[in-house]
């Protein structure tokens, strides 16, 4: 059984080991996008970023992680019918612009979830999968880390190939986690890749390399970059072993403050200020 760690542990830990990995260690962005009017709201730890994976701008390092706050409206109609979404959320991230790439973004992602000294996961819980004809990165799993062929799912454009909007985008490899056949759907054919809470995703290495002009049209970026995508809170239900995102660590202290605090005095016993 794997140790139980709290959502700001995790935080720190990811982040220290990147550190560990030369990456530089950045603050959350704003939500409110900069310079970007194809976005409402930051969605993701790579979209303030943009200019470093085009090749615009010239990033502060090569490598650098992050712990960015999110907002995803898309998934405003799941939140109650799943245990694995919801609106707000941060996203652990590891990048490379222009530096490391598939084997190195995979190796480090099985290094940090199963290895006792960082998350430790039980590695026959992890099921990792790939887009549909990417050779490298079956490769990279089967032979490097020594994941059984059957135990690696390959899926279509809509499951792995990561894009918001226009910019940079591309295949991905995600990594899911086998809670157990009490958080399933109960089908016969429940598996990797279900719509039930059974097996959840924790972890997305997005290999981007194109870039989407927002009508469909895709071009090779001058660089081949890493973005990756890890949900905290996922990450946090899966380690402490909770229902869902809303039963962490973190969240449970604010509703149960929420709980116990006092009810606001009733509107009508508060005067209001006369004007300067």
């Amino acid at each position: 059984m794997h140790k139980s760690y709290g959502v700001n542990e995790i935080r720190e830990m990811y982040l220290k080991f990147f550190e560990s990995k030369g990456h530089l260690r950045l603050p959350s962005f704003s939500l409110i996008p900069q310079n970007d009017a194809s976005l409402l709201l930051i969605n993701s730890g790579m979209a303030p970023m943009k200019p470093y994976f085009t090749g615009e701008t010239e990033p502060p390092r090569k490598r650098v992680c992050t712990c960015q706050k999110c907002i995803r409206t898309g998934d405003i109609e799941n939140i109650g019918k799943t245990e694995r979404h919801g609106t707000y959320f941060e996203m652990l991230g590891n990048f490379s612009f222009g530096d490391y790439f598939k084997k190195e973004a995979i190796a480090w992602c099985w290094e940090f979830l199963t290895s006792p000294e960082w998350l430790g996961l039980e590695a026959d819980r992890l099921y990792p999968s790939i887009y549909l004809d990417d050779e490298e990165s079956f490769e990279i799993w089967n032979q490097d880390i020594h994941i059984a062929p059957e135990r690696i799912f390959r899926f279509g454009k809509a499951d792995n190939f990561w894009e918001h909007g226009s910019g940079p985008c591309g295949p991905c490899s995600e990594v899911y986690y086998d809670r157990g056949p009490e958080y399933g759907c109960g089908k016969p054919d429940c598996t990797v890749g279900c719509d039930c809470d059974r097996y959840i995703e924790i972890w997305n290495n997005v290999f981007s390399q194109f870039n989407n002009d927002g009508q469909g049209n895709y071009t090779d970026l001058i660089q081949k970059n890493i973005d990756v995508g890890a949900g905290l809170e996922r990450i946090a239900c899966v380690s402490q072993n909770v229902d869902s995102l809303f039963d962490v660590d973190t969240v449970m202290n604010i509703t149960c403050l929420l709980n116990t605090s006092p009810s606001p005095r009733d509107l009508s016993t508060y005067s209001m200020p006369s004007s300067a």
